[in-house]
């Protein structure tokens, strides 16, 4: 076997899950990323709770 293989999935996981390897830190920085309250992931809108794509608009069309 080569020590250069691509790491399984599962590789990947127990160094995301390791706290002593650097993947955990990029892998916390990345989900507080995308949790953050201060930083909304699309464009502002009236209603940002709503979990959608869309932003505005008429939702009359949808039903």
């Amino acid at each position: 076997m080569s020590k250069h293989k691509t790491p399984s999935p599962n590789d990947q996981r127990s160094n995301t899950k390791n706290p002593e390897r650097p993947e955990h830190k990029s892998a916390q920085d990345n989900r507080s990323n995308q949790m953050n309250p201060n930083r909304p992931p699309n464009a502002p809108s009236h209603m940002p709770s709503h979990g959608g794509g869309t932003t505005g608009g008429d939702d009359s069309s949808k039903r």
